[in-house]
């Protein structure tokens, strides 16, 4: 079974099943033929099976449209966040080198006729081809391509689907950009693995959360850090009461229990590493601790884990279930060992204090990392940038702690005067993610003898000679 043919059992199944934005959503069955329409339109602008095809979009209904026909067409998509700038965009697609790139969804679709899915190309993909492409965060570079086959969603959705308990009788609410892994993995095809509907929002917003949760009856969630501590911060259990969720992804102790969620999911994972290798579930009334999201517990049946000298490395037991490699010029590089091991760069260790002996705890990223409003800064990115200012003599982006679980980006700075009405502008020219919060002016930044690379973590430990909020 490939994806395409995935979605056309389930619509079979469940003529009612429905899909996208919870204020517009339209029956599966609907939204593969006009998906079967794109499908038609990709191959009338001469794309055929395995060309590559870029959506540069915000969520939205429409979005999955187009998913969905790059599935039918056969024609590996590769969904991008639309808020980075354009020089980096324009770099990212210089490696992907797309044949088609879609940035005006809605209008896109609108073209598109109905029609039927049966002769759509997508139906024969084999379930090792590729699906799509999804890019890393980016924090120590350019942000690569990572190549997801059919059998790395199939598997990942029937993982999901199964942790959390999920049936036909559900309905799913993934509140993220899709083009992440949580929304688009956990949420849309763990729901469609289980039949249940899959909808998520055009932006998320937390006045409107518990309001669209009643309104549209849903039972099951897919969330991540940055949400979760918006609503713990934002809303009361008298906003969420009568609510009906009973399963969630992303176990946090004080969110089930504030909102009388019955079972969360922990898990570990990425998006080159299975897009979750680790699940575990906790009950509400469990002994839940305070580091439960932390706790992936025991890898899925189909990977193997270990933990060298800190790292954690994962590999597939079954072909098709870790991602197929990064992809960048026409090449697929991939990113295990000889004995198939894929590097995470993720901190763990083992503990065998919740439960199951030998539960993995992911502990941070071993690179330098920076993460704002749940994403990841690139940090060479940001530094090319404020680079062009002529008055700082020296810089280097680095973080504190935020007042949810991020963090806060701070630029250091060697410059004197410091040029804040420069770097303000500089940064008025970023996604609102990437801005500094605040300027240190510092007498040096600590740089390696030999090859001058940036120490950010002694900047923790430099005298700050000024704070400049910006």
């Amino acid at each position: 079974m490939n994806l395409s043919q995935l979605l056309i059992a389930r619509a079979a199944e469940r003529p009612d099943l429905r899909i996208g934005t919870v204020d517009r959503q339209l029956e599966l069955s609907d939204a593969l033929r006009r998906a079967a329409g794109g499908a038609r339109a990709l191959r009338d602008r001469g794309l055929r099976p395995g060309d590559r095809v870029a959506v540069v979009a915000p969520s939205s209904t429409d979005y999955l449209v187009v998913w969905m026909a790059c599935l039918l067409a056969g024609t590996p998509v590769a969904l991008v966040n639309p808020t980075y700038p354009e020089d980096l965009l324009a770099t990212m697609l210089d490696h992907l080198d797309p044949a088609f790139v879609v940035t005006e969804v809605p209008d896109t679709v609108a073209d598109w006729p109905d029609l039927e899915v049966e002769a759509s190309p997508g139906l024969d993909a084999d379930r090792f081809d590729i699906a799509s492409f999804m890019h890393t965060s980016g924090t120590t570079g350019v942000p690569k391509f990572c190549a997801q086959t059919h059998s790395y969603f199939l598997r990942l959705g029937r993982a999901v689907a199964d942790a959390l308990g999920l049936t036909a009788a559900d309905r799913m609410l993934a509140p993220l950009p899709l083009f992440h892994i949580n929304p688009l993995g956990y949420g849309i095809v763990g729901a469609l693995t289980a039949g249940a509907d899959a909808l998520t929002v055009d932006r998320f917003s937390a006045r409107g959360f518990w309001p669209a949760v009643r309104e549209h009856g849903v039972t099951a969630l897919a969330l991540h850090a940055p949400p979760v501590e918006i609503l713990k911060r934002s809303t009361t259990a008298a906003d969420a009461a009568g609510h009906r969720v009973r399963t969630m992804f992303y176990a946090d102790a004080e969110f089930v229990s504030r909102f009388g969620i019955p079972l969360a999911v922990s898990g570990y994972g990425s998006t080159e590493a299975a897009g979750v290798s680790h699940l575990h579930r906790w009950r509400l009334g469990d002994d839940i601790p305070a580091n439960a999201s932390r706790y992936g517990g025991l890898p899925r049946s189909d990977v193997d884990d270990r933990v060298v000298d800190g790292q954690i490395l994962v590999r597939e037991r079954e072909p098709g279930t870790l991602f197929a490699g990064y992809y960048a010029h026409g090449v697929l590089n991939s990113a295990t060992d000889a004995e198939g091991w894929f590097a995470t760069g993720d901190l763990g260790r083992r503990d065998s204090s919740h439960g199951a002996a030998g539960g993995l705890v992911f502990l941070e990223r071993a690179a330098e990392s920076i993460r704002v409003k749940g994403e990841f800064v690139p940090i060479p990115f940001v530094e090319e940038r404020f680079g062009t200012l002529a008055q700082l003599t020296d810089l280097a982006l680095w973080k504190t702690p935020g007042d949810l679980v991020d963090d806060d980006a701070v630029l250091y700075v060697v410059a004197e005067p410091v040029p804040v009405d420069a770097i303000r502008a500089v940064a008025a020219t970023l996604p609102g993610f990437m801005r500094p919060a605040r300027v240190a002016q510092v007498r040096a930044i600590p740089r390696d003898a030999a090859a001058g690379k940036v120490q950010r973590r002694l900047l923790d430990g430099q005298e700050v000679l000024s704070w400049t909020a910006l």
